[in-house]
């Protein structure tokens, strides 16, 4: 583990070079924490996908990339997937990949993806591999934001074309398309028109690749719109290799023109097709001239919904007839686009499609629900529960054991899943709610859930069938509305709050703060209109062509509401369009508290009400939407009337989502940004990395919970980052002396416990057992670790000189507890499985017990607590039930032990024997001790003893009187063979 978390960060910094450097040197050594490890709880099923290639020589072979999770590859036709760029690409958004026909080992990964919802994360230019994306190296173009397309030369791979969308939120002169001739050592800027047009999609010809294709397209996000059109945008054609352009016209829309994808097919080198959104003339094109002259083949809405998001279109190269569409439905058509059926996909809302040339049916597809693979031409599909990139809005967590995590998954359903295995199989369920939720739980009861959707308030019993009770506020129909037409203003992730000291009420918000008494049935508006609601953003989304009006864009919402805790009546709202007001007395007056000097709009991503005073709270604003990839977080201890902003030592053009405040060590603080996560330990003053092994993905919502750091995610779903106590006892700057941190409390699990499934395989789920943390200073060359009962018996040691362990084998999974210490310099953590003498030892009862470590010529001890499973309690066994089972199955340990060395001393005595009286003997006693070894042959002692232990080995609980009894006349039976081999053979020597 730790030399590769080693190797994580030193790629990880290699692929972060070309960003800016924080401003500050760290504050603290990065050594002392780097034995934590970020697990992926799930849920185990994919997320959007805007990028796929095939390799057409390797036919199982496919890559996609994701929207928020990087690189993906599979080389079992989609059955499985894994990731190729974590701790090495230092962006998860990715809009393109290609693979060279002429050498399969040369990928390309552009960053940025095109397909630009308002939550898209922005692209940091491009990366190549050479030996099929095991390890991968930043190629440049690092400004030139969303990549929509690339093109390898399939003669020459040091040729490669990118189309670039530019930056979604703002113009620039790095939108266009570029060259390289070197293999990405220098680009040439070979196609720009203008600031607002970017390349929406390249296209080389099959015959030639000289001949070149480019859409080239006005698209831009404002947070209360979505711009997609102009008149200057359209279709461009060049013959010498991208030196020049020419604009196509001969019957192509000549007014307004949208997003176009363009299609080519080597089945016929002349035929072109381009999929337009248009005002007037939307549709599917078609050329037989090589883009001379066009003709609309197919002006159906339904093949043009949505364009800015989808426009995908395909043509299968080796039967130029068949054409694909996609967006949110998926088509086929057979007659070259005069007619399109409907078919089925894994998902809705379809991003990118890839045919392999050397045979049709075997397609790779995206969509907002991953990729997936067809070997049938597109009849049956892989799964996406292989592919764990859900893009999760927020999380919450409950008070259960194990807690469960709570979150809304972009494009699917909300879900619950738990922390570690219940049990029951389930890795996760849905939610109440929908997409965007968000969705919390009852403080004090999570069988109960609120939940919203889109502005739609609902909650659901779990104890029910589903019984999902709506309660919509305003019961206004959002989709298609105009905002300024609207009674309540609610934004498409519209912010639910529950109460931290009152169980039963709920905050939401539209532009005012709406509070609910009762669990969410009636409702009260207990503000004003809290936002700046600017006179641009009172308009329906989608401009000048398409009406996109999902609630995305609602402007002048209230974004973000938290109560405090600490002085019940102090409430926080944050509006996205810049605003923040604070009410100390529930609700009846508010105040706008908006940091002077912060420039007008912006969004209140979110609000952290201090954990120890009413007064002080963290604000994160994002502000990318405008084109201000800056962070902005600020922190106020006096209600509101000053900021301080915290953002020394984040990258300048590194947008925080979300600030944090521990609950345990003063000062220390924690940031989810656009790219990973930061660390303070003085309130923010400054900041330093604190991504240790988590993947590049931007961080969406950090809870800190049950002495865990809870993160979601925008393209890998939930992360745990468990017992963070560690941060919390650091001493110093630096590791100057062995130091051994105070564990904390130890749940019993029971040893018959699930484990849930292999991490490649589903979530990761931490072994059960007490974490415990050690630090070693350089020129540490040996540590030792005992564990000592109240009576100071040794019942565990491990050491750096102890062999590792090894895979247990069984038809379940079954995590590997360490039992080698590692003595190099750093922090390490030892997961004690709570067995006495080895791992096959009985499970210690609940109690007090030392750890004792030994590094060097220090010793150091520290308490720990072992406690009882609340489930297991809650069934009715008691500790004293545990603690009687234990001794027990020591005693039934003693047993087993005291019986396998007779059995041994008897063998060995069968093998030397030669007096035939003395051989009699031992055989009438073989006869009752030992097992034939025939299978099902009658059971001897030792058969017996082994199944006694067995049966109280694997289970909590009270131990009935047969096990007692069996005990009792196997321990005289025993003790009766070894006395007769005491007479035949004379007492055993220890």
């Amino acid at each position: 583990m730790k030399m590769k978390q080693l190797l994580f960060r030193a790629v990880l910094l290699a692929s972060l070079a070309a960003l800016p450097a924080p401003v500050a040197a760290q504050a603290q050594d990065p050594a002392q924490w780097a034995g934590l490890h970020y697990r992926q709880v799930g849920p185990w099923r994919g997320g959007r996908v805007t990028a796929v290639a095939g390799v057409p020589s390797q036919p199982d072979t496919f890559y996609m990339g994701t929207t928020g999770g990087g690189v993906w590859k599979s080389t079992d036709s989609g059955n499985s997937w894994t990731n190729t760029s974590d701790g090495q690409i230092g962006v998860a958004s990715m809009g393109a990949v290609a693979v060279a026909d002429s050498n399969p080992n040369i990928v390309y990964a552009g960053s940025g993806s095109s397909k630009i919802r308002s939550n898209v994360s922005i692209g940091r230019g491009v990366w190549k591999s050479v030996d099929g994306a095991k390890t991968w190296a930043f190629m440049g173009l690092r400004d030139v934001g969303q990549i929509s397309t690339i093109r390898i030369n399939p003669a020459n791979p040091d040729e490669v074309f990118v189309a670039s969308t530019g930056n979604p939120f703002a113009y620039g002169k790095d939108r266009g398309v570029y060259r390289t001739r070197d293999g990405g050592k220098t680009w040439t800027k070979v196609l720009f028109i203008n600031e607002t047009l970017g390349a929406a999609d390249l296209e080389m010809a099959s015959d030639d690749p000289r001949t070149l294709y480019a859409a080239m397209w006005h698209g831009i996000r404002r947070p209360w719109t979505i711009t997609s059109g102009s008149k200057d945008g359209g279709l461009y054609k060049s013959v010498d290799g991208g030196d020049t352009w020419t604009k196509l016209a001969g019957g192509l829309p000549t007014g307004l023109f949208g997003r176009a994808n363009i299609g080519v097919s080597a089945a016929a080198p002349n035929r072109l097709y381009a999929l337009i959104e248009a005002k007037p003339g939307a549709g599917l094109y078609r050329s037989e001239d090589r883009g001379l002259t066009w003709a609309l083949v197919n002006g159906d809405g339904k093949l043009t919904t949505r364009p800015f998001y989808y426009t995908t279109l395909g043509v299968d190269p080796n039967n130029a007839e068949q054409v694909f569409v996609g967006n949110e439905d998926w088509f086929r058509s057979t007659d070259g686009g005069k007619t399109f059926k409907d078919e089925p996909t894994p998902h809705g809302d379809n991003h990118d499609v890839w045919i392999n040339p050397k045979n049709s049916n075997l397609i790779v597809q995206a969509n907002d629900g991953g990729a997936n693979v067809s070997r049938d031409g597109g009849r049956t599909w892989t799964v996406q529960s292989n592919q764990p990139t859900a893009e999760i809005y927020q999380v919450a967590v409950d008070n259960q054991f194990p807690y469960r995590l709570y979150g809304a998954q972009q494009d699917n359903s909300t879900v619950i899943l738990p922390s570690q295995p219940t049990g029951n199989g389930q890795a996760y369920m849905e939610g109440p709610g929908c997409e965007t939720g968000p969705i919390i739980p009852k403080i004090d009861d999570p069988l109960m859930v609120w939940a919203g959707c889109k502005g739609q308030f609902s909650r659901l019993d779990l104890r029910t069938n589903r019984n999902e009770q709506q309660y919509w506020i305003g019961s206004e129909s959002l989709y298609g509305a105009d905002p300024k037409d609207l009674r309540f203003r609610f934004q498409r992730v519209a912010p639910l709050e529950v109460s931290p000291v009152e169980p039963n009420t709920v905050y939401y918000g539209s532009q005012h703060v709406h509070r609910s008494k009762d669990g969410g049935v009636n409702w009260e508006v207990i503000s004003p209109d809290l936002t700046a609601n600017p006179p641009e953003g009172r308009m329906a989304s989608g401009d000048p062509i398409t009406i996109d009006a999902t609630g995305e864009e609602v402007y002048s919402t209230v974004y973000a509401i938290r109560e405090s805790a600490v002085q019940p009546g102090v409430i926080w709202a944050g509006s996205n369009d810049g605003l923040i007001h604070v009410t100390r007395d529930g609700g009846k007056t508010w105040v706008n508290v908006t940091p002077k000097g912060l420039p007008p709009g912006g969004r209140v991503q979110n609000i952290d009400p201090g954990v120890r005073s009413a007064g002080t709270a963290y604000v994160a604003y994002h502000r990318y939407l405008l084109g201000d990839f800056s962070p902005h977080a600020y922190r106020t201890d006096d209600y509101g009337k000053t900021w301080v902003r915290i953002t020394t030592g984040i990258a300048a053009d590194e947008p925080v989502r979300v600030v944090r405040e521990d609950p345990v060590r003063p000062g220390l603080l924690y940031a989810g940004t656009e790219f990973g996560m930061h660390v303070s330990f003085d309130r923010g003053a400054h900041w330093q990395s604190f991504q240790i092994d988590l993947p590049a993905t931007p961080i969406t919502d950090i809870r800190l919970a049950h002495g865990d750091l809870v993160l979601s995610t925008q393209g890998r779903g939930f992360y745990i980052l468990d017992n963070i106590d560690v941060l919390r006892q650091l001493q110093g700057t630096t590791i100057t002396a062995p130091q051994l941190l105070k564990p904390v409390t130890a749940v019993r699990v029971s040893p018959s416990a699930d484990y849930g499934t292999d991490p490649g395989q589903g979530p990761e789920y931490r072994p059960p057992g007490a974490m415990i943390d050690y630090v070693l200073p350089a020129g540490t060359t040996a540590v030792s670790l005992s564990i000592v009962d109240a009576s100071g018996t040794e019942l565990r040691r491990f050491s750096s000189d102890s062999p590792a362990a090894r895979a247990a084998r069984g038809y379940r999974y079954r995590p590997v507890w360490q039992t080698k210490l590692d003595a190099t310099p750093g922090m390490h953590r030892l997961i004690w499985d709570l067995r006495r003498g080895n791992d096959r030892g009985p499970l210690v009862p609940p109690g007090d017990y030392t750890v004792v470590m030994t590094a060097g010529s220090t010793t150091t001890r520290q308490p720990l607590t072992v406690v009882a499973d609340p489930r297991v309690l809650a069934s009715g066994v008691t500790n004293a039930d545990l603690e009687a089972q234990y001794q027990h199955n020591l005693r039934v340990g003693k047993l087993a032990a005291d019986t396998g060395a007779a059995a041994t001393r008897l063998r060995a005595a069968l093998k030397d024997t030669t007096d035939p009286a003395k051989l009699a003997a031992l055989n009438r006693i073989a006869a009752r001790l030992l097992t034939p070894p025939v299978r099902y042959s009658p059971p001897g002692l030792d058969t017996h003893v082994r199944y006694l232990a067995s049966q109280t080995a694997d289970f909590d609980g009270k131990i009935g009187n047969h096990p007692t009894e069996r005990y009792a006349e196997l321990r005289a039976a025993i003790d009766a063979i070894v006395k007769e081999l005491d007479v035949a053979l004379g007492p055993a020597r220890g």
